[in-house]
């Protein structure tokens, strides 16, 4: 009984989840709801913040047109996140003890996020010099996905104010007051890293592609359990909703703009 009602606020905080991810996971469905479409909503610097605003209010207003499929997926994944948290503590408390494998972890998962954060810039500086307009726009739509998955984050970390793995035994305590915005719930890192490498991944059809970005992503979210930066289940969650999220934002745009 002790331990069922230590889970309810882990339970509680990853049920956020299902604001974003059942839109995210619901766009990859050619029943998706017909969303507001503008005359001009190209993945453009010029168009950027309204596509910013109008994917943010898909994401969060997607709960109130689930299927019944990915009211499934989404219940599904809170119940393995759940899972999977209710082991957090007993993960870091026994492994990844070494200071010197934690700064190297450390140092890995900083440089493979600044990677995909310099990406999205490289193809857009890239397709515009060379006038490549599919990199160019890729390198917007990696942008998009990037700001409006952290954003998404932004708002769980205000929520869940869970404490890191080095702080108070590695109970990864929610709802702790002194935790501010510097909450373990979710990895912004894995959600930064996964948003930029699906949407990239999404764009371009190279096998090679999509293994180098979902590989190096995967090696960010290892990275940062191994580095006692988060507990699995933040890497777990922070890695889903940028994967969702990436694959959302591409869908939308080549639906409504057919690039």
């Amino acid at each position: 009984m002790r331990k069922i009602k230590s889970m309810k606020p882990r339970i509680c905080s990853l049920l956020v989840l299902t604001v974003s991810l059942s839109g995210a996971i619901r766009a990859q469905s050619p029943a998706l709801p017909n969303a507001p479409r503008p005359a001009n909503d190209a993945p453009t610097i010029r168009n950027f913040p309204r596509n910013f605003v109008l994917g943010q209010r898909a994401i969060w207003t997607s709960p109130l047109h689930m299927s019944e499929g990915a009211a499934v997926a989404s219940i599904l994944f809170i119940g393995g996140a759940a899972a999977l948290g209710a082991e957090d503590r007993h993960i870091m408390q026994n492994h990844f003890l070494d200071p010197s494998t934690n700064d190297h972890a450390n140092t890995a998962s900083t440089g493979l996020t600044g990677l995909f954060i310099a990406a999205p810039v490289a193809l857009y500086g890239m397709g515009h010099m060379r006038k490549d307009v599919h990199a160019e726009q890729t390198g917007m739509v990696a942008g998009e996905a990037i700001v409006s998955s952290v954003a998404v984050n932004e708002v769980f970390k205000i929520v869940s104010r869970r404490e890191r793995p080095t702080v108070n035994d590695a109970k990864g305590k929610f709802f702790q007051p002194g935790v501010g915005f510097d909450s373990s719930f979710a990895s912004n890192h894995s959600i930064i890293a996964w948003s930029s490498a699906t949407a990239i991944a999404s764009e371009y059809d190279s096998w090679i592609t999509k293994l180098t970005a979902y590989s190096l992503a995967g090696g960010v979210s290892l990275t940062r359990v191994v580095g006692r930066d988060h507990f699995p289940s933040d890497v777990l969650v922070g890695s889903a909703v940028g994967w969702a999220i990436g694959r959302y934002v591409s869908y939308r745009h080549h639906r409504n703009n057919h690039y």
